[in-house]
């Protein structure tokens, strides 16, 4: 079995052919493809190819599925015996991809 470490939007993911992924939002259009030219980590059948920090000519390919939005995150703060309270909240834009293929050099 194939897998790869990226780093995509300042944190690392474990992929792996034809898994769907959620990351931070990336500009790309629905059905469009996105190559990641910063992997980590290869493994396979072969062995472990670790980057220092990248692993050179290595690439994964993803088709982007959607554009969403992740679960609300509630911010309520609140100062005891002030009278002070506040409700805030926000949703994080997301991309979902499926991985096409992992590449090595």
């Amino acid at each position: 079995m194939t897998y790869a470490v990226i780093r995509t939007g300042g944190k690392q993911y474990r992929v792996t052919p034809d898994a769907l992924l959620i990351v931070e939002k990336l500009e790309a259009e629905p059905g469009s493809t996105v190559t990641f030219h910063d992997v980590l980590l290869l493994g396979s059948e072969a062995g472990l190819a670790v980057g220092a920090p990248t692993v050179p000519g290595a690439s994964v390919t993803a088709t982007v599925v959607d554009q969403t939005r992740g679960d609300k995150v509630l911010i309520f703060k609140k100062r005891r015996r002030q009278n002070s309270r506040r409700k805030n909240g926000h949703r994080q834009h997301q991309t979902v991809l499926k991985i096409a293929a992992i590449t090595a050099a």
